[in-house]
């Protein structure tokens, strides 16, 4: 055991000491997976985004249920159980038609201050919210049947083309990401591969001496995650506070419309452990496999 740990760490300090030994091909190296891993953590921030404001946007489609001029107060609260009582409805919350001029007065000015008291022509409105946005027609529907309803809206082939658009930005979302990370690790794997085919001089006069296969590769192995780890070293420092920056920048004038980013706290730490993973693990794995045309397994 105690010779398994000193042959670990000596393949360890081999490894460092190669690094530096072999300087401008380490640095070439490491500029390019920084390069890759901070294009890798720059999309993946996007598309996570893109995603979580697609949700958003579909999240914010209720329907607006418009209660009949005249109805009774019992018959209101009859009908707010009803539409509560219906199947996939999640809350019902109520909006008097004053609350309604008030909204639109709010947005188009003062011009309607003439339709406040008996002059306001607006109905009283229960905003029901759908447990999936995918029954939201669904619920429109069986409300405009409902005793007391004069009609009900979701917007209609508006918000169907909303619910296409977030479905398109989820499945192209993971598509783009797969894509993303396949191309990550092949740049990242030939970046090491090139390392390793420049140094085949030095692994041929280790096996002329009589070197073990497992003696050549590990400090190779080790090398390889060196290269990966130290190249995610900036991509992590960008991610981190560039991502927080962003977030401060622009999120407050998304929740004005009542969106938002996902916060840094919930995305940074994920998309950095993906870049340290993509570069120590590829980084590892490509010099593994650019060895196997010097070394016999």
């Amino acid at each position: 055991m105690d010779t398994m740990i000193r042959t670990f760490f000596r393949h360890l300090l081999e490894s460092i000491k190669s690094l530096k030994r072999n300087g401008w091909m380490t640095v070439a190296s490491v500029s390019a997976v920084t390069i890759t891993l901070t294009l890798v953590g720059v999309f993946m921030a996007v598309i996570m985004n893109a995603t979580k404001l697609a949700q958003d946007i579909e999240g914010n489609v209720d329907v607006s249920v418009f209660v009949d001029i005249g109805t009774k107060d019992e018959e209101m609260k009859k009908l707010e159980k009803e539409l509560n009582d219906l199947d996939h409805v999640k809350k019902v919350e109520f909006s008097s038609k004053e609350q309604e001029l008030k909204k639109i007065q709010n947005e188009m000015g003062d011009s309607w201050k003439l339709f406040e008291g008996d002059n306001n022509p607006l109905y009283d409105v229960y905003v029901v919210s759908a447990t999936d946005p995918s029954y939201t027609k669904q619920v429109a529907e069986e409300a405009a049947d409902l005793k007391n309803v004069s009609r009900s809206d979701y917007g209609g082939a508006s918000s169907d083309r909303i619910f296409q658009i977030a479905g398109a930005v989820r499945t192209w979302g993971l598509v783009a990401a797969a894509l993303l990370l396949f191309v990550a690790m092949f740049l990242i794997s030939n970046t090491i591969r090139i390392t390793i085919l420049s140094r085949q001089r030095e692994i041929q006069i280790m096996r002329l001496v009589g070197a073990k296969n497992g003696y050549i590769r590990w400090p190779f192995f080790l090398e390889g995650g060196w290269i990966g780890l130290i190249g995610a070293i900036l991509p992590i420092l960008i991610i981190t506070f560039g991502y927080a920056w962003f977030f401060q920048l622009i999120n407050p004038s998304l929740l004005r419309s009542h969106y938002s980013l996902i916060r840094p706290q919930n995305i940074v730490w994920k998309i950095n452990l993906l870049m340290v993973g993509i570069g120590v693990i590829i980084g590892s794995l490509g010099s593994i496999i650019s060895m196997r045309r010097f070394l016999k397994f």
